[in-house]
């Protein structure tokens, strides 16, 4: 009997809270907030791929063309914690017509760029020392997390601001944030650029612009729940 006492008061007071929790007047709103800056560094992810009927040979050739790319790589001066392996395979292939087989090579290499001036020189010697696969290019901003704060700090200010003008008519004011969830997702915008270049240029020819680096947009999303009073 006693623990049915104890059960029904438990019971009586969370039915209770509950609902002094949804009398609470409030509004619930969602702000935007964006930065847009200019990218100051990219990183270039590009393979070396090769291929052939003798694994050995296949692999040999394969670190051989690494090996200059990495020479090239240091030949910048670039830090040695800008760039690192990230992936090595080889992989024998099957051809079901000739009933032969054959074997397919990779090692990629992932590059920080923090001075965009030496980028056509960078790609341009990368494909001379052996890279045939360019992965992926992504341009980024070294402040990216100083820029994150500033579009947070604009995404509650638009979310209070989209608060106040619904209750402004209502006669009532803004109180404190009861909720407050970060919506944003996380991701590395890659603006428009150009198409690249050719890699073979012609004797005695200047140097070719080859991308247009615009800027990114670093996006901050936010749904608050606010008092009203």
């Amino acid at each position: 009997m006693k623990k049915a006492v104890v059960l029904f008061v438990c019971l009586f007071t969370i039915l209770t809270y509950s609902q002094e929790i949804k009398q609470i007047p409030q509004i619930n709103v969602s702000g935007e907030g964006k930065v847009k800056v200019v990218p100051d560094q990219v990183t270039i992810s590009a393979t070396v791929e090769t291929k052939g009927n003798n694994a050995k040979e296949v692999k040999k050739q394969n670190d051989q063309q690494m090996e200059a790319v990495l020479k090239l790589v240091k030949s910048m001066n670039l830090a040695p914690a800008d760039y690192k392996t990230k992936r090595v395979s080889l992989n024998p292939q099957y051809d079901y017509e000739k009933k032969k087989h054959s074997y397919n090579a990779t090692q990629t290499i992932e590059i920080l760029l923090r001075d965009l001036s030496k980028y056509d020189e960078l790609m341009e010697g990368l494909v001379d020392q052996g890279i045939n696969r360019i992965d992926n290019v992504t341009f980024q901003s070294s402040k990216l997390i100083q820029y994150q704060s500033d579009a947070r700090k604009l995404a509650m200010k638009e979310a209070k601001m989209k608060a106040e003008e619904y209750v402004s008519v209502l006669g009532q004011k803004v109180g404190a944030a009861i909720t407050i969830t970060d919506s944003s997702q996380n991701y590395y915008p890659q603006p428009v650029y150009g198409a690249m270049k050719s890699m073979a240029m012609d004797a005695g020819a200047s140097p070719k612009e080859t991308m247009a680096v615009g800027e990114i947009e670093i996006v901050a999303n936010v749904t608050v729940s606010f008092k009203l009073e």
